[in-house]
């Protein structure tokens, strides 16, 4: 990411919709820095970090609400969060793992099902 982006080269970049975007500056969590000649906002280098920061956030699970408390933390801070996150994802993916197997179970017993009545 280099120089400043128009909103529309942004979320190309991105691959982020405007409504994304405008949904963050309406959280207060990112804003425009300037305008080029033509009136279109433009986003600087420091701004460009900062979506991609908010969007990890948000792909590990935090709300706008939560990042918008540690985006601008002290390290040590955004760090316990962090740590606190990964262990709740961690539990989750045992959960989804043990949905998966149910639905293995369903499955095999569906198929027995569908070949004990095909044999009668």
């Amino acid at each position: 990411m280099s120089s400043s982006k128009t909103l529309h080269e942004l979320c190309d970049a991105l691959k982020v919709t405007r409504r994304v975007i405008q949904g963050y500056e309406k959280a207060g969590l990112v804003s425009s820095t300037d305008r080029n000649k033509y009136g279109h906002l433009l986003y600087n280098e420091k701004a460009q970090k900062r979506i991609v920061q908010i969007r990890l956030y948000q792909q590990l699970g935090f709300s706008i609400k939560e990042i918008k408390e540690l985006i601008d933390a002290p390290d040590v801070i955004v760090k316990t969060a962090l740590e606190e996150q990964i262990e709740h994802l961690k539990e989750e993916r045992k959960n989804i793992e043990v949905l998966i197997q149910k639905a293995y179970g369903l499955i095999k017993s569906i198929e027995e099902k569908e070949n004990g009545g095909n044999e009668l």
